[in-house]
């Protein structure tokens, strides 16, 4: 329902600290989304500011088998960053908190059908009698 499109500028900032084990980086990322509103299906676009922190450690040695690791002189933010962003990403995300969405009957956006927008529940257990009050009522107008 929503994400980050690809090749988007990420706008990023980022602390380096040197530590025993290796590299601590700390950042934020503000990211723009595009997608589609869950409840009226609206095309929506929002920004979201993510944190991140990953030790990168200098050595195999150091470094559990899930831990990060430098490859020489660099380090790979794009698995800690794409964590980050897809943890913050909204389930459900909506146009704006009030949206009413579409109409169960018929798609029709509630918001653009108005407040006197109804469909006639006939209940299939009575839908046989319904069309005999019809020949009814037009009987009793030619007689």
């Amino acid at each position: 329902m929503i994400g980050v499109l690809e090749g988007v500028d990420v706008e990023l900032e980022i602390r380096l600290e040197a530590v025993m084990e290796g590299v601590l980086v700390t950042g934020t990322a503000r990211v723009p989304l595009s997608g589609e509103c869950s409840r009226c299906l609206d095309p929506l676009a929002s920004v979201i500011e993510v944190g991140f922190q990953e030790l990168y450690f200098y050595s195999a040695e150091d470094a559990a088998e899930d831990d990060s690791l430098l490859d020489g002189e660099l380090l790979d933010l794009e698995p800690v960053f794409r964590d980050a962003v897809v943890l913050a990403l909204p389930l459900s995300p909506v146009c704006s908190e009030d949206c009413p969405g579409l109409c169960v009957e018929c798609g029709t956006k509630l918001a653009d059908a108005g407040p006197d927008h109804r469909h006639e529940k006939i209940d299939a257990r009575w839908a046989a009698l319904q069309g005999l009050r019809t020949d009814t009522n037009t009987n009793d107008q030619e007689g």
